[in-house]
């Protein structure tokens, strides 16, 4: 448990025990069913944490040149990368560090294949596909909604290219459970099925909360074993974001000021719009320790940002004492999908990032300064 105390603010603050908890929870995944697991960098990116994450996962999954960097030079395991498209400038740098490179189209194979092979010969190549099924639940996150850019259709697939294929994949989840990865796998098959004995492996993508606590886990191992057995014990591959982070730590705010408008209203030094830009664009509550809904406690306060956007509201909130300045206020489950999507945006301090390792101290791995700011500018 964080001795919140101890931490300064901002501050991210990534608990090792939880985060092991559930890189545990993957592990068991990949021995039982035989699926190998993938750390999907656009969700989780904490490098300071592969050490451990390396321990129980069998590499990274990058979406261009700057994640494929960051798993090789830090996990330095099986590297896959996938992006909507690839740029010229960038597709042998690319090819180098990635034991896998995904093509988003069949134009994009014809272009870049032959490349990527002159320069890696021992790269493994794939074509994600679309299975026009999904139900993920915001639209924002939909990769097979209307119009979707990401992945080829089967109206659009070429076959004279399986010669040039090792491997399919898929990705149509947001943050689901089983039941959701069966439908896709249904529409999976009925599209792409005749294809699929001809491939080494096939990568399920992500969106699979395995971590969460209502997940089937038991579930999934079986429609692994059972689609692995259905051609030929082929290789799967997933690879989760939020599942890694999944309620691995907080943001933690302090109160700076307090004022009055019609209702009170505490101002903190975090942003919603900054460094909790998910609460905007989904949109959704993020949950603060011991605060309930406005007006179920005794005291209600909205939050609010220190930015001079109108509208870096994290919400309303009640909690059963007055707050005053200096509290610390805590917001749950901020570390996957989160500090990925940070900005200094209005030249507000950002958040320091640290570990509440297992040895209850507290290790601060990152500060951010001015130059942080300027150096991203020009």
């Amino acid at each position: 448990m964080i001795d919140f105390s101890k931490v300064p603010t901002p501050c991210y603050v990534c608990e090792e025990e939880l985060l092991e908890r559930n890189l545990k929870i993957l592990d068991r995944v990949q021995k039982e069913s035989g699926a190998k697991i993938l750390l999907a960098l656009k969700g989780f990116a904490m490098w300071s944490t592969f050490d451990l994450v390396g321990k129980y996962l069998c590499g990274t999954s990058a979406s261009g040149l700057h994640e494929a960097k960051l798993g090789r030079e830090e996990m330095n395991k099986e590297v896959h990368t996938y992006s909507p498209v690839f740029k010229e400038e960038e597709i042998e740098e690319i090819a180098r560090l990635s034991d896998h490179i995904v093509f988003n189209s069949p134009e994009q194979i014809r272009r870049f294949l032959k490349k990527s092979k002159a320069v890696n010969p021992s790269i493994s190549c794939g074509l994600r596909v679309n299975p026009e099924f999904s139900s993920a639940p915001v639209d924002l996150y939909n990769p097979c909604g209307l119009y979707s850019r990401l992945g080829t259709t089967i109206a659009n697939f070429d076959p004279e290219i399986l010669e040039e294929l090792d491997g399919l994949h898929f990705h149509a989840l947001c943050e689901q459970n089983v039941d959701a990865l069966e439908g896709v796998l249904k529409a999976f098959e009925e599209k792409f099925g005749k294809f699929i004995s001809k491939m080494k492996w096939i990568n399920f993508g992500g969106g699979h909360h395995i971590t969460r606590k209502d997940y089937d886990v038991d579930r999934l191992i079986e429609v692994i074993r059972d689609f692995k057995a259905r051609y030929n014990n082929i290789t799967v591959y997933l690879e989760p974001g939020e599942a890694v982070g999944w309620q691995t730590g907080p943001l933690v705010a302090s109160v700076l000021d307090i004022i009055y408008n019609g209702m009170d209203i505490a101002i903190l030094d975090v942003s919603a719009e900054a460094h909790m830009p998910d609460t905007l664009a989904m949109p959704y509550r993020a949950e603060v320790r011991g605060a309930g809904e406005a007006g179920e406690k005794s005291y209600t306060y909205r939050l609010g940002g220190n930015t001079c956007l109108a509208g870096d509201i994290m919400g309303d909130y009640s909690f059963d004492k007055p707050l005053k300045v200096g509290d610390k206020i805590v917001f749950e489950d901020q570390i996957h999908y989160t500090m990925v999507k940070t900005t200094t945006f209005n030249g507000v301090q950002h958040p320091s990032i640290a570990i509440w390792t297992k040895e209850n101290e507290l290790k601060i791995v990152r500060e951010f300064s001015y130059e942080d700011f300027k150096n991203r500018l020009s």
